[in-house]
């Protein structure tokens, strides 16, 4: 593969660096004080065409790549992380599945929206006993009429507070195994019987709308089912997958941020008489800070490229986002190790990077369920013995 960007891509990246260093990292200290969701700052999203980068212009979208659209999640991260990751979810969870798997009715009624930027979606699958094993959805949903009749709650939904439709994985009945189908279900938030609340207080990420839903007797269109009643597993992973570099392009963002603020400190700070920057602690510090950064990238490019050509990227997608997301932790670590006391304090803004990227090794599949697909990918792992996202 060529890792050279072309011009398009290029191009891209640049714009979306520009926005955000100018209207979203102004805001990012007062947006995770808050714990405000960006609202203002996703309408101009919209209407720069972000939110609808992967998507064809047939949608409302930008008509962009995946590559393309994992240059503009690190950017955007690099500004703030609580912003990066209603923007990753919006796009990854809230509006792809309607693209990978919606009719073309559904994609005229739900995914044009999203794409062009006139509203945000989100993606239900997490329950209280349903996270890493996404098999064991509790949630369910059956057949009235014309009408499939929603219960069940999810929890730590990105965007669901703020979004005009969500994707809700449920329980619509048994393959001939015996087994759950879990489909996919498009449920308008203004739907009697849905609830969604916005009570969370998080360690970090804090902008980023995290809510819970709780579905009672919600019914909606049969026309609602999204793709194959008996693949909305299938789905939802290959969903996951493509969320998975998403949210690897974040932890790279984060960090990128943290190295800037690091580096730029480490030239100003000045101890015995000279910057900081001289003493070769730091510099070895910093050298592994960028080389960490540099690889975390690449791999999130493959991973990206591989989805592009249409091959197969779950691997490639787990090693990202587990690398990337746990480099994002250390760096910055790094970080406020370089700045000393000032960067225990939040004017210097790296303890919330560090905060923010701890996320990261959690959301879209835990390190530990990383591993897992990983290993399964390598053939370690009988498949009808473990169950994962991936």
């Amino acid at each position: 593969m060529n890792f050279e960007l072309t011009k398009e891509q290029t191009m891209i990246r640049e714009m979306v660096r520009d926005f955000a260093q100018n209207e979203v990292a102004p805001n990012a200290e007062h947006v995770d004080k808050t714990a405000e969701f960006p609202i203002e700052t996703f309408k101009k999203m919209g209407q720069l065409g972000l939110l609808g980068i992967p998507f064809s212009e047939e949608y409302g979208g930008s008509g962009g790549d995946t590559i393309s659209y994992a240059l503009a999640v690190e950017e955007i991260g690099r500004a703030c992380g609580s912003t990066g990751l209603s923007y990753a979810a919006a796009v990854s969870l809230g509006a792809s599945p309607l693209y990978y798997f919606g009719s073309e009715e559904q994609k005229q009624k739900y995914l044009v929206p999203l794409a062009s930027g006139e509203a945000l979606g989100s993606f239900g699958l997490t329950e209280p006993n349903a996270g890493s094993d996404a098999g064991g959805t509790q949630t369910k949903a059956f057949l009235d009429g014309d009408e499939y009749v929603i219960n069940g709650e999810k929890c730590w939904i990105t965007n669901a507070g703020f979004a005009k439709t969500v994707i809700v994985t449920a329980v619509t009945g048994k393959d001939e195994k015996g087994k759950n189908i879990i489909s996919a279900l498009i449920v308008p938030t203004g739907t009697p019987g849905f609830t969604i609340t916005s009570n969370y207080d998080k360690m970090g990420v804090r902008g980023s709308n995290t809510s819970e839903l709780v579905l009672e007797n919600v019914r909606v269109p049969r026309e609602n089912l999204l793709g194959d009643p008996q693949k909305g597993f299938k789905q939802f992973l290959y969903t996951l997958d493509g969320g998975r570099i998403s949210i690897a392009a974040l932890a790279v963002g984060i960090a990128q941020g943290a190295f800037d603020a690091a580096l730029k400190y480490s030239k100003e700070r000045k101890q015995f008489g000279q910057p900081i920057s001289n003493f070769q602690a730091i510099q070895f510090k910093l050298a592994d800070m960028a080389m960490e950064i540099e690889l975390a990238r690449n791999m999130v490019l493959k991973a990206a490229w591989l989805k592009d050509q249409g091959k197969n990227f779950t691997k490639e997608g787990a090693y990202a986002k587990l690398f990337a997301s746990e480099m994002a932790t250390r760096v910055c670590n790094q970080s406020i190790q370089i700045h000393g006391g000032y960067g225990y304090m939040k004017e210097y803004g790296v303890e919330r990077m560090l905060r923010d990227a701890k996320l990261m090794e959690i959301g879209e599949g835990t390190s530990e369920i990383q591993r897992l697909v990983i290993a399964r990918q390598l053939g370690c792992v009988e498949r009808n013995k473990v169950k994962v996202k991936g």
